[in-house]
């Protein structure tokens, strides 16, 4: 990705380093979510336990608010502000693309710009108490994305997804999370909790996931327009990570099968589809993934 030299956003909250940061003021309560949830998930798989108790546990508490930290000091080092620096720069992309499909394709709509708060080990957060364990999400409770840097080094070495455009994949997922709470579509999801059986839940979380890379590529293609920003390689690698995170793949992988109707994020190759029709559509209105015949 062409990233070197350019604009990073003034919407960074940098805790790296500060034993756990601190916790911003509660806008909303509600559960976050995010591509790197799934670690957790796959975890509970694994263990025997609940995957959709674990995506639900995720959710503000004031027990969050006197938890002791237990952020681990870093040292840093220049590889590591150079990543924090890239990530800056693909938030400014989101920002100044998703500022320019809110003023064409919303009618009456502004797009509110989140924070993206980069955290070593753990951090504080509206939604709870969030570790590396837990990976990249975004919490509609303070409209915060959360990131610890570590998770660019588990793409490439527990998931085989290397390259920095599939870091920023990540970062846009997360910001399409944003997009569907500016929406009200997070919302919609989450007021079906407890009136709906787990299994149709899971399936509207599998939608709101997809939808989401459906916005992650969407914002490729305005960005590509926009400031030229693709290299050669470029959407392989955003594709690779799509499809090392799907909930088959990474079943398969923690148990040695798959038990579709526990999915929460969607299959490799619906990932990958939803991702690249983002990319070539360019519309808000061809991401309807609830009422789509296909996923």
């Amino acid at each position: 990705m062409r990233w070197k030299g350019r604009q990073g956003s003034s919407n960074v909250d940098d805790r790296r380093g500060s034993g756990g940061g601190r916790r911003r003021n509660v806008r909303r309560g509600a559960a976050g979510i995010g591509v790197g949830t799934i670690i957790a998930v796959v975890i509970a798989i694994a263990m025997g336990g609940d995957p959709v108790q674990v995506l639900q546990n995720i959710q503000p508490s004031q027990s969050v608010q006197n938890r002791p930290s237990t952020g681990r000091k870093t040292t840093r080092n220049k590889a590591e502000d150079e990543l924090a620096q890239f990530v800056s720069v693909v938030l400014k992309d989101c920002e100044d693309v998703w500022n320019k499909v809110f003023k064409d394709q919303v009618r009456g709509g502004r797009y509110e710009e989140p924070t993206l708060v980069l955290f070593s080990g753990s951090t504080e957060s509206a939604c709870g108490f969030a570790s590396a364990a837990t990976g990249p999400f975004y919490c509609p409770g303070d409209q915060d994305l959360y990131i610890d840097l570590e998770f660019y080094h588990d793409l490439k070495n527990k998931f085989g997804a290397p390259g920095d455009f599939a870091m920023a994949y990540v970062v846009a997922h997360e910001v399409g999370h944003h997009v569907q709470y500016l929406l009200g579509t997070t919302q919609k999801v989450h007021r079906e909790k407890g009136r709906i059986s787990k299994a149709a839940y899971n399936k509207l979380s599998v939608k709101l996931e997809l939808q989401a890379d459906f916005y992650a590529g969407l914002w490729a293609h305005h960005a590509q327009k926009m400031k030229n920003i693709l290299e050669k390689g470029d959407i392989e690698e955003a594709m690779n990570a799509a499809q090392a995170i799907g909930d088959d793949r990474l079943q398969k992988r923690s148990r040695g099968r798959v038990a579709p109707e526990t999915f929460t994020h969607g299959t490799s190759a619906q990932r990958m589809r939803w991702y690249k029709k983002g990319l070539t559509s360019g519309r808000l209105r061809d991401g309807d993934t609830f009422n789509a015949k296909r996923l």
